[in-house]
């Protein structure tokens, strides 16, 4: 099918409740019976370093790589967010995702889904899977050699770092606008990257919401909440036609958009900033 001339539109998707409906790392652990031991080893190690963790101890409770992608693919998901991604790589945009999940959870899905090519790429987590057919985990960023010194972000990644590494390629590219999808407190420090002509999109009660209602005049684009896949399809498919139109000028179609901004007033700026791991 023939793209539309709208390719200066990059969407960057979180993928644990934006994408599917839940957190990937947390449905593996709580479907493969381990939420206890899970639970309690989280307060004495970094996440993505317990998640490497988990999927040892499963291991040598027998549980498969094979088991895991089936988990996997069980996975939650809103029936409007397949045909959301789809449409969205069919008006031209380039789309990828940044999530602190895994790239062979986030791969696992998105074939199962029959969307892995509307992505020209995957920002996550590295795995492999090693000799003795045990999923290995990694952090994005190696902390102990060059940490990434945000003190917004997880130590194994920051998602702002990334961001502006997108920004520079794709602005050499000529691609113009940024959406950013996305709802925990990791999607609050690329939200700040974004400028005042991109768009983002935070998940409604969810923990980047918050932030950004909080911290309103440090976010330069513009919001769009959402609470759930309908929402999200409607909302970004209307940013993209508004944003084509911009860009191509042509005023003679006109889209009906109705959106829930979040309002300036109302919310009291907060003097500092914490974000909660």
């Amino acid at each position: 099918p023939r793209k539309f001339p709208m390719a200066g539109i990059v969407v960057v998707f979180d993928f644990d409740k934006t994408i599917i409906d839940l957190d990937s790392d947390n449905w593996v652990v709580d479907e493969l019976g381990a939420t206890d031991l899970f639970n309690q080893l989280l307060p004495t190690m970094p996440w993505n370093t317990l998640m490497d963790r988990m999927m040892k101890e499963l291991h040598s409770q027998g549980k498969s790589i094979e088991d895991v992608a089936e988990v996997l693919k069980r996975a939650p998901i809103h029936p409007r967010i397949v045909p959301a991604i789809k449409a969205a790589h069919a008006m031209g945009c380039d789309l990828r995702i940044l999530s602190d999940a895994n790239l062979f959870f986030i791969e696992t899905i998105v074939e199962h889904l029959g969307i892995k090519d509307c992505f020209s790429e995957i920002n996550t987590n590295p795995t492999r899977v090693d000799e003795e057919g045990r999923l290995r985990i990694f952090p994005y960023h190696d902390f102990h050699s060059s940490p990434h010194g945000c003190d917004l972000c997880p130590p194994n990644m920051c998602k702002g770092l990334i961001i502006e590494r997108i920004q520079a390629s794709a602005y050499a590219e000529g691609k113009k606008k940024f959406i950013y999808l996305g709802d925990g407190s990791g999607d609050f420090c690329p939200s700040l990257k974004l400028g005042e002509g991109d768009y983002v999109m935070p998940r409604k009660n969810y923990p980047l919401w918050d932030l950004i209602c909080k911290n309103r005049d440090l976010v330069k684009a513009e919001i769009h909440e959402w609470s759930d896949g309908e929402e999200l399809e409607r909302v970004l498919l209307c940013l993209i036609n508004m944003a084509s139109m911009e860009e191509n000028s042509s005023k003679l179609f006109s889209v009906d958009c109705k959106f829930e901004t979040i309002p300036t007033a109302g919310h009291e700026a907060l003097p500092a900033l914490s974000v909660p791991h």
